[in-house]
């Protein structure tokens, strides 16, 4: 491991020097202009609709745009559009892009392009299929003017446009976007604040994004995902380093400016380095959880799903992933701590861990010994070590566990598998969603039960789904959060997606980088980084 460590960052070592090298021939302000950034995974997928991983996430954020964004105070804001609106009887949306818009071809966007793009993002998303489900059309008027028709009153279409992770509706060319759900787009074509270079992407190794020039930001400040998006930098680069002390130390020898996750550990490190900023940034904090897979055995079984629930303590979790109890707190909420849905209903099954009750639930369910295999992706610091702790707490409830180890990527592939864990398949993987992406029913696609078309795990609870289906059709407060109660009881009661408590994201950057902007995203427009 570390041989393989070494010779990926000698790679690294050598992507930076040649382009040191080569960029101060003709432009030698250039360096100084380029922000190298260490990320919490390597970018190996580049379609952001047909993948929940969030680095594929933030890779979008790069190349594209929205047509609205959440502001700092989580409000709603046009982005893509001059305006919109709705009609009397609130079935009816019209929408207007902004002028002067263009893909990174130079070709302009139209209202056919945002067509395409919101049906392909809308067969995989769970907000999106909802509120697929109540559109009975949508067509362009002309090149800058599209309308969605819905068959009932609803404020759906906005809502989900503008959610802002897990898969934000980015919108893509139209060639691009007709591209079959089933597929990855064989194009990086956006119309973002940045340009992927495609020639400089080594998966795996490096991505390389260079300022678009023909972008024309809004005139508002920037605000969360919301506003202008003022690129001032002339490229951004991510370059890869699975291990951690290596990235804190390239970050100390300022041989690269942004870290997005700071690791817990090394902490100390870089908060007594007066050339290092550390931000706590609690909106990219988020949730971690453990999934398992509904389709095959063991737990195909109701009964041994609430047993392994049972056996997992959330502060042995915590204490593991983060460390520090500053940065974290055991949370019973389904939809987060904080947020207008928290409830502690179930709370007696989510945060204590029960081994001798798990496994007694265990012998009730006749469990014969079918290997648990769980994927442990290696390279995500943070999701390795839940990992770690649910296999050792299902071994003491007397679950036979394979923990496997592999790359991240590995892990986002194999787990789209239906193929029994002995042919490639899986159990259980372990992730955390960020906090705006659980803070109701319909954002948090984990407690989305639609079998098939349901987030991986393809949970089968019909009764879950009526619910969501009511929380999309109403805006009563008081009925919102009735069944936002009711879907965490069924959520908790099925093992749809079993929620291992809360914490805050810490990221650093070196002094020179100023401009961070405080998003549910790791952002690049706004930042400054002085000279050498």
């Amino acid at each position: 491991m570390a041989q393989k460590q070494s010779m990926a960052w000698r790679a690294v070592r050598l992507a930076l020097t040649a382009s040191a090298v080569f960029g101060t021939t003709a432009l030698a302000p250039v360096q100084a202009q380029t922000v190298t950034a260490v990320m919490h995974a390597a970018l190996r997928s580049l379609d952001p609709v047909i993948t929940t991983g969030y680095i594929v996430r933030n890779h979008g954020y790069m190349v594209y745009d929205t047509l609205f964004s959440l502001d700092g105070d989580n409000k709603i804001q046009p982005q893509m559009l001059e305006s919109w609106k709705a009609s009397d009887d609130g079935k009816t949306y019209t929408f207007i892009l902004r002028e002067g818009l263009k893909w990174h071809d130079g070709k302009p966007v139209t209202s056919a392009d945002c067509i395409a793009s919101i049906k392909r993002w809308a067969s995989q998303d769970k907000m999106g299929q909802m509120m697929a489900s109540m559109m009975s059309g949508m067509e362009a008027v002309d090149d800058r003017t599209f309308v969605m028709r819905f068959s009932e009153a609803t404020d759906l279409a906005v809502r989900a446009l503008a959610k802002p992770s897990a898969i934000p509706a980015f919108m893509m060319p139209e060639r691009v976007a007709n591209t079959p759900p089933s597929q990855a787009i064989k194009e990086t074509i956006g119309s973002g604040p940045f340009r992927f270079v495609t020639e400089e992407y080594k998966p795996g190794v490096q991505v390389v994004y260079v300022k678009n020039t023909d972008y024309v930001p809004r005139k508002e400040p920037a605000s969360g995902l919301a506003g202008g998006k003022v690129v001032k930098v002339d490229k951004v680069k991510w370059v890869t380093m699975p291990d951690q002390m290596t990235a804190v130390n390239a970050l100390i020898n300022k041989e690269i400016d942004f870290l997005e996750k700071a690791p817990f550990d090394l902490l100390p490190m870089l908060e007594g380095n007066k050339d290092i900023n550390v931000h706590v940034l609690t909106s990219q904090g988020g949730q971690s959880e453990i999934r398992f897979n509904f389709e095959q055995p063991p737990f195909d079984n109701k009964l041994i799903r609430q047993a392994a629930v049972l056996a997992v303590d959330q502060k042995e979790v915590l204490q593991a992933q983060i460390g520090n109890p500053k940065y974290f707190q055991t949370c019973a909420a389904v939809f987060g701590c904080g947020g207008p849905y928290e409830s502690n209903i179930g709370a007696e099954k989510l945060v204590k861990g029960d081994p001798v009750k798990a496994a007694a639930l265990l012998k009730e369910a006749k469990y014969d010994g079918t290997p648990v295999v769980i994927l442990m992706p290696s390279d995500n610091p943070g999701s390795a070590p839940i990992l770690q702790v649910v296999a050792q707490s299902l071994r003491k409830a007397g679950f036979k566990v394979d923990l496997q180890s592999m790359d991240w990527q590995t892990v986002l592939n194999r787990r789209a598998s239906h193929e029994p864990a002995a042919k490639g398949g899986w159990n259980i993987f372990g992730t955390y969603t960020v906090i705006p992406d659980i803070r109701d029913p319909l954002a948090f696609m984990g407690v989305a039960a639609n079998g098939k078309d349901a987030w991986f795990g393809w949970p089968d609870v019909p009764e879950i789904e009526k619910r969501r289906a009511q929380f999309a059709r109403t805006n009563d407060p008081a009925v919102l959060k009735r069944l936002a109660d009711e879907i965490q009881e069924l959520v908790i009661d099925e093992g749809v997606i079993v929620p291992l408590g809360q914490f805050s994201n810490l990221s650093a950057t070196g002094k020179q980088i100023t401009g961070v902007v405080v998003a549910p995203v790791p952002v690049f427009w706004d930042l400054q980084k002085a000279g050498k």
